[in-house]
């Protein structure tokens, strides 16, 4: 059996590694900072944002809103204040059909 090395699960995330992760600019992270509620990264006395695991998960969810269902920013709003709880379920199904999906084409490359 291959070694797997163990996927290590960061506190805080700055905020050039946040913006890595979706491939975007930090700017457009402090503009969704300003416009969604739930956004809320931790700032410290320098003024730099960590942003918390909860934090990434919710910027997933307002990523798949905008980007892959094509909500506006005030439809995007509109939804997460009547629906967070089930954007966030679909959102935890989605990650899970992305690992499952990933596992299953690393086992077919080694068939």
């Amino acid at each position: 059996m291959p070694y797997k090395e163990r996927d290590i699960n960061k506190m805080y995330y700055t905020m050039g590694e946040v913006a890595a992760m979706f491939d975007v600019n930090q700017s457009l992270l402090r503009y969704y900072e300003k416009e969604f509620d739930i956004l809320q990264p931790k700032k410290n006395k320098k003024g730099n944002r960590y942003f918390t695991a909860e934090d990434v998960e919710n910027l997933k969810i307002i990523f798949h809103l905008i980007r892959d269902k094509g909500y506006t920013l005030n439809g995007a709003k509109d939804h997460l204040k009547g629906n967070l709880n089930t954007a966030k379920d679909q959102q935890s199904v989605l990650s899970a059909l992305e690992n499952l999906r990933s596992f299953l084409i690393e086992v077919r490359d080694q068939l």
